[in-house]
């Protein structure tokens, strides 16, 4: 399948690292992921509310997100955190997917959402992958997900495969 991207870029995007203070007045530090702690992945990943979950990610058992973590945390993806003093709270990705064309993905704990921390991450995200010369970006989302795909828009991606259940937006960096 040929996506449809963009003919303009989208823009520039602030790189991490990015300290602020989302909405609840917690402490927030958004970092490229360079390894490590590798159990923060799986406590926050732990705490996901099922009802969270689109598309069957993240897994639910401790195997299964190991197994799914291996697949994302590469050296050819991008990978971005939101943390606060304490835990991990977000992740985002941006993962190859054998083109030139890499998948987003973003996370962000039930009790931390619709506080900000979203989209900075988000941006965060497009930033790193602008400094490391991506330019395709694309993802999926769920039709009825009004709120991530507003932040979507928000951010410049565009509606490229309204057909399926699954809506498809782009985004050229």
């Amino acid at each position: 399948m040929t996506r449809v991207y963009p003919s303009e870029p989208a823009g520039s995007f602030e790189s991490p690292p990015i300290p602020f203070e989302d909405a609840a007045g917690h402490t927030v530090r958004i970092h490229e992921y360079t390894g490590g702690d590798f159990d923060a992945f799986l406590e926050m990943y732990r705490a996901f509310d099922p009802t969270d979950r689109a598309q069957g990610i993240p897994p639910t058992t401790d195997d299964r997100i190991q197994e799914w973590l291996d697949r994302i945390l590469t050296d050819d993806a991008v990978n971005v955190i939101a943390s606060t003093e304490d835990r991990l709270v977000g992740h985002a990705t941006l993962v190859p997917d054998g083109t030139e064309e890499y998948e987003l993905a973003i996370f962000v704990l039930g009790e931390f959402q619709e506080l900000g921390i979203g989209t900075k991450l988000i941006t965060a995200l497009l930033g790193a992958g602008q400094e490391q010369g991506i330019e395709q970006v694309w993802l999926s989302v769920e039709r009825w997900n009004t709120a991530a795909r507003t932040l979507y828009r928000k951010v410049g991606f565009e509606p490229s495969n309204t057909q399926n259940f699954e809506f498809e937006m782009s985004l050229r960096l």
